[in-house]
Formats: C-alpha cells, structure tokens, sequence
C-alpha cells in the first residue's frame, strides 16, 4: 500500500498530504496515525498536533512561519492562519564533513561536445546576433527573417497548416460546427539534414528592452550578460549590432568579454548602424559577415569530453507542495554527483534562498565566501522592502494554491536543488563561474531572468523542475524539465522531459532518481536527445534590471 501522508524532517510539526485526505479520513506513518479535522488537498499541509497561536510552524527542520491563530491537530495550513516568517542568520560555522556520493559508476565517462581554445566545452554550438540596445531589434527581426528558414534552421509551424485547413473549410463555406470539430492533420517536420551548416545547431537572436534609457549599472550589467552569452561553450561566436549612441557601448561590452576570456579568439562582428549609415548597407553587411562567422562554425565537430566540463544551472518554476520534496531533492542529488566528478553547478534565485541561509552560509568553504552571500541577500532583501515589496511576496497565487503558502516553505524547497555539497563560490549577476563545485548566483526567483542568468554565467545545461508546468528554455543552452509529480507528466507530456513522481508514489528513491537524471544530462549534453524546449523553439531571454525583480 502506497505512502499518503510524508513528514519531510524529524523536526517538523507539520505533515504533507500525498493525495487528497476527506474529513475525518486518518493516515499513518512511522507508526503513528493521524486524523484529519478537515479536507486536505494533495501537496497541502496540516498539523501534527495543535499549534497555539504565534508559535513557529517547523517544516524541512527550519521555521517556515507562523501561527496567526490556533491550529487543531490534523487541521489545514492556509494563508488565513499561517504568516511567513524565517529564521535569522549568523557568521559562518563551516562543517567540512561533506559525504560524497559513490561516482564509480560513472568513472572515466564522457559527453561528446564543442571544445572552445579556451578550454570550455559546450553542449551545442550556435551563432548569436545581440542588439546593444532594443533600437536594434528591428534589424534583428529582418535578419532573421532573411536567414534563419534559408539556412534550414526554420521549425514547421503545424498550426499554420491547421489554421490552413480550417481556412479553406471555411472558404468552402462550413459550419461553426464543422470549424470547431472536424479534424485537422498536423503537417510534417523539417529535415536537419537540410540545413546548410549541419555543424551549426542554430542561429539566436537576443533581442531585449534595454541598452538605453536606464541606469549606467544597467547598461554595464547588459554588457556583462551579452559578454557571458557571447563568450558561453556553446557558442561558436556572434554578430553584433550597435545604433552607436546607447548607454551601452561597444567598448563596455569588450572590456567585460575581456573580464571572461582574456584571450577570446571567436569570430566576433560588430556593426555601429550611425557609422554604416543606410540601413540597406548594414544590414547587407551583417548578412555577409554572419555567413563568414557560420563557415567557420561549422568547422567544429562533437569531440570526447569529461563530465568535469559539465556545468549545470539549477532551477524551478511553477513550483507545487511536491517540488521539495521529489524533483528539487533528485537535483540535488545529481548536482552532489557532478560536483563529485569534478563538474560545477549553479544555484540561483536569492529570494527562494529565505530562511535556509545559515546552512548555506555554514558551507561556504571560506569566511570571505560566506560574507559575501549574506551580504547579497540582505542587500537585495532591504531594496525589496524599500520599495514596499520584501521576499514574503515570493510566492505565486499558483504556489499558494498548491500549498506553498509562504516564502520560507518555498524557499526550503528550492534550495534542495543544490544538494549538500561545499559552497565554493558566491558570485554576484552576472558573474562567470570559474570554480569547480557548487555556486551560488544571486538572481531574482523569476524563472526566465534567473535561468537568463546562470546561462551567462556558464551553465551549459539547465535542470528546470515544475510542479505546475511550464514551457520555458533558453536560446542557446538546453534547459531539461522535469516534473513534480506523474499527473502532470502525463498531461503536459509535450514540454516536459523527466517525472519524478515516482519518488511520491515510493517506486525509486531520490537517490535512483538523481542518477537517472545525470544519466539523462549526458545523453542531452552529448547531443543525442533533443530536449522539449529546444524542440518547440523556447528561446526566452530576459535581462535583469537592477531595480527590484523577484
């Protein structure tokens, strides 16, 4: 018989519904049996005996919140009587008693992917054109036009040849009956063998609002992602183009590509528009040169590559109540393994990091380490408040429907997703990852901005997990999605990869997971697997204004 109920930690004085519990319906685990006072939903929480008003609600062994009034034992936790609230945290008290995984066997394996001069290896390889600030845009959208589907890299549009049929019905004059039910057939995909650099997995273009406008620190930080994308592994090099009299100059941008690769050798085209002149001119020179940059791309081949050159960014969107306690786990797991294997891993989103951070800050390897990351999150969580807003906003109305109903039972969470391994590095946005191990990156929880940034921080693969669902990728790093739980697996199947449901319904262990999933991260990483958000084409990109964004 399978588990319905979970209590996460020793500690804790609240229990998670595996499914959904009538009233009065009573539940049992490690020997104790529990009744409930009132319906709860799957992935929600109730108490385990009463908790008084004002006492702390105990959920991952760390405070999550708050009783705002008297909970029954066996009764619901809900936004009408818990409030947020996290524990504080100190100076660092390292413990360097981490116990690595058992990685034999994964011993001597490889990936096969794009080596870079500078010693990177990316998982795919592909050609930018980056605006320096959005009056570029345009041109970008014409370039595109003019050499994305010539040059093979066009997806079929299926619903254009729907649209098409149900168009032609309705010139033959059927029904809103016929139009709402005949069926329509879905079109054919295109040939990658048809693509005139088969070397060249694509051409991206990074359009973005920004480059202009706002602040200097905006503008540098633009430049510093434009230059962590432009240099990354998995790009082969990139035109750029430039009106000429933006915040964000050329000369910023080559100091902080400067900054990431001091010896960048990419093929790298920069065109100012208020030096060209006509727009026909620039545009038939951007063609030319980014036709050059493809030649040379399409030289580089998939070559034997260890895991160490693996780096992985670590993220989750649409969470639910069973996030932290499946797939964020499983991550963490084979974010331990890689780290183990010598590779790196990121771990983001500063205000999902809410009430987890002494033991972050107590694993950091060195003192300066630790200061740092609180230094970060105080800093971004007081310019939150400044703004009328703080980190107990973080959650979603779709977190709080499936029972994560403050930021702190989010948080502990989220932050399973990067294992339990040492903190090597604490970087800033959009800081480059250069240690081997487990970093932290402070971004905003927003999943596209965040999974923007650990990109340009070097992450070659990205681990999304989602309890919701959702459709998001990047445009030049896979991002694998990864489900919470089976239903969802199942109903949104097309964008999601992986299911972790198995670890709720008691058929693998977290551990079995996590192996499964690295298993699965060499297969992408080596080009094998084309990942859902490659296939429909997700290429989200969003830059991070340092206004406040959570």
């Amino acid at each position: 018989m399978k588990q319905t109920i979970l209590k996460v930690h020793p500690s804790d004085n609240v229990v998670v519904a595996l499914t959904d519990l009538q009233l009065g319906e009573t539940a049992e685990y490690a020997g104790r049996t529990y009744t409930v006072k009132e319906f709860i939903a799957a992935k929600h929480k109730f108490a385990e005996d009463l908790i008084k008003q004002d006492e702390q609600i105990i959920m991952y062994g760390v405070l999550v919140g708050k009783a705002q009034s008297d909970i029954q034992a066996g009764g619901l936790l809900s936004t009408a009587n818990v409030k947020h609230a996290a524990s504080g945290f100190l100076t660092a008290q390292h413990h360097d008693d981490w116990h690595k995984p058992d990685t034999s066997k994964w011993a001597g394996k490889t990936f096969n992917g794009f080596h870079r001069e500078d010693g990177d290896v990316g998982t795919a390889n592909y050609w930018l054109v980056i605006p320096m600030v959005f009056c570029e845009n345009r041109n970008l959208e014409v370039l595109q036009d003019a050499l994305v589907k010539p040059l093979g890299y066009g997806r079929h549009n299926s619903y254009h040849t729907k649209a098409q049929q149900l168009i032609n019905l309705v010139k033959q004059g059927g029904s809103v009956e016929q139009v709402l039910y005949t069926e329509v057939k879905d079109g054919l995909a295109v040939d990658k063998a048809s693509r005139v650099f088969p070397n060249v997995d694509g051409i991206k273009f990074l359009t973005h609002n920004g480059g202009c406008g706002g602040t200097r620190q905006d503008a540098t930080a633009l430049c510093g992602l434009l230059a962590g994308y432009i240099t990354h592994p998995n790009v082969a090099g990139a035109t750029v183009m430039s009106l000429g009299c933006q915040n964000a100059q050329v000369s910023i941008l080559e100091e902080e590509i400067k900054k990431r690769s001091p010896n960048f050798s990419k093929p790298l085209y920069v065109l100012d528009q208020q030096k060209v002149g006509k727009e026909s001119d620039l545009l038939e020179l951007a063609i030319r040169q980014t036709m050059a940059g493809l030649i040379e791309a399409n030289n580089n081949v998939r070559q034997p590559a260890p895991l160490s050159k693996i780096t992985i960014g670590l993220e989750c969107g649409g969470s639910d109540g069973f996030s932290g306690i499946s797939a964020n786990p499983a991550i963490g797991y084979t974010s331990d393994l890689l780290v183990s294997l010598g590779g790196s891993v990121i771990l983001a989103e500063f205000p999902e990091l809410c009430g987890v951070e002494q033991n972050l800050i107590d694993r950091c390897v060195d003192k300066e380490k630790a200061d740092r990351f609180s230094y970060l999150v105080k800093t971004y969580a007081q310019r939150a408040e400044e703004v009328g807003s703080g980190f107990d906003m973080n959650p979603s109305p779709g977190n709080i429907k499936d029972g994560l109903i403050t930021d702190a039972i989010k948080s502990a969470g989220a932050a399973k997703k990067g294992g339990t391994s040492p903190v090597v590095d604490v970087l800033d946005y959009p800081e480059k990852v250069t240690k081997p191990g487990l970093n932290l990156l402070c971004t905003p929880g927003n999943d596209v901005e965040s999974t923007t940034a650990e990109v340009a921080s070097g992450a070659n693969v990205v681990l999304f997990t989602t309890g919701l669902g959702t459709p998001t990728g990047n445009p030049i790093t896979p991002v694998i999605k990864i489900s919470t739980n089976t239903k969802l697996f199942n109903k949104m199947s097309d964008i999601i990869d992986l299911d972790t449901g198995s670890i709720i319904d008691g058929d693998e262990t977290i551990e079995q997971a996590g192996e499964r999933i690295l298993d699965y991260v060499v297969k992408v990483a080596s080009g094998e697997i084309e990942v859902s958000a490659v296939r429909h084409g997700q290429d989200d990109f969003i830059p991070w204004k340092r206004g406040i964004s959570l």
